[in-house]
């Protein structure tokens, strides 16, 4: 072999051995990989039981109801659209109620039911930092009673 041949060869082992990395760091990604879903979403995608996923929206006036063990709890999370049944075993967190905003994170089950492994509470939309809504008034684009509670217009 020449050194030409010889280096084209170490070259395209090289890039072998660079695609065969690529290959198992993106597998490795796909297996840590949750998708979120809305629960219009979920109902129209087909998954496998097996497949961790998020969903996350509302939690619907009057679903919530808690087991007799004191920690096994059943609610509906809806999106306006449709809703999705779901059951967790564990303590809930501080801010989770009825209305509002909820992430849960499992397995959809065959019979339709969310299998919640964590449950998280968002908190309130209508939050701003002191220093956004400083800037906001500064620029001119802040409007009383609008994106943040008047509570929070009147706090330095």
């Amino acid at each position: 072999m020449t050194r030409k041949q010889q280096r084209l060869g170490v070259l395209a082992l090289g890039m072998a051995a660079l695609g065969g990395a690529t290959v198992l760091v993106l597998s490795a990604f796909n297996d840590n990989l949750v998708f979120f879903y809305s629960p219009s979403e979920l109902k129209t995608k087909a998954m496998s039981a097996d497949r961790r996923v998020r969903i996350g929206g509302l939690v619907e006036a009057q679903s919530l109801s808690r087991g007799v063990d004191g920690h096994g709890v059943a609610f509906r999370i809806t999106d306006g659209a449709n809703d999705v049944s779901v059951v967790y075993q564990g303590l809930l967190p501080d801010l989770f109620r009825e209305g509002q905003g909820t992430v849960a994170e499992g397995n959809l089950r065959p019979d339709g039911v969310f299998a919640a492994s964590s449950v998280l509470a968002k908190h309130d939309e209508n939050y701003m930092p002191r220093e956004v809504v400083d800037a906001l008034k500064k620029s001119g684009h802040w409007q009383e009673g609008g994106a943040a509670p008047a509570s929070m217009a009147q706090k330095k």
